[in-house]
């Protein structure tokens, strides 16, 4: 049987951003139907990434602040020199070198099994963006 597959749409409004995706995945779960599966959930941006983590505002910050520093958007970076599409942006390839381009998580009496402080989240590498998606694909495990 073929997976189930849905897209999500996210605007995003800062240079990192992390947002939480984990209502609008978890619904779409729901109105599927699959009781028992595994769901995959992809960014197919090389510059935005999916992530699980507890969703706290201070940590938040914290985590945009750390990426800040791990690759500020300001050193002189080679690939910033001959840019694809003219985003000085090679801090935000940097950084997706530590993130997750997927997260896989099993879904139990169609429901998400995430831990109890589990948030799904987008992270914004290279923003502010007027469009990026997200893949979902729902394989059925029944």
């Amino acid at each position: 049987m073929p997976p189930l597959r849905h897209r999500l749409t996210i605007a995003t409004t800062q240079p990192i951003e992390i947002v939480d995706i984990t209502d609008q995945v978890r619904e779409w779960v729901q109105q599927s139907g699959v009781m028992y599966g595994l769901l995959t959930v992809m960014s197919p941006h090389t510059t935005a990434r999916i992530t699980l983590n507890e969703r706290e505002a201070e940590l938040q910050r914290d985590m945009i602040a750390w990426l800040e520093q791990l690759a500020p958007a300001g050193n002189p970076y080679g690939h910033n020199n001959a840019p694809v599409d003219d985003r000085l942006n090679a801090h935000a390839h940097l950084l997706g070198l530590f993130l997750n381009a997927s997260e896989s998580i099993p879904v139990s009496d169609g429901a998400l099994e995430l831990g109890g402080w589990q948030s799904l989240f987008f992270v914004e590498l290279d923003g502010p963006r007027a469009q990026r998606e997200v893949h979902l694909h729902l394989l059925r495990t029944e």
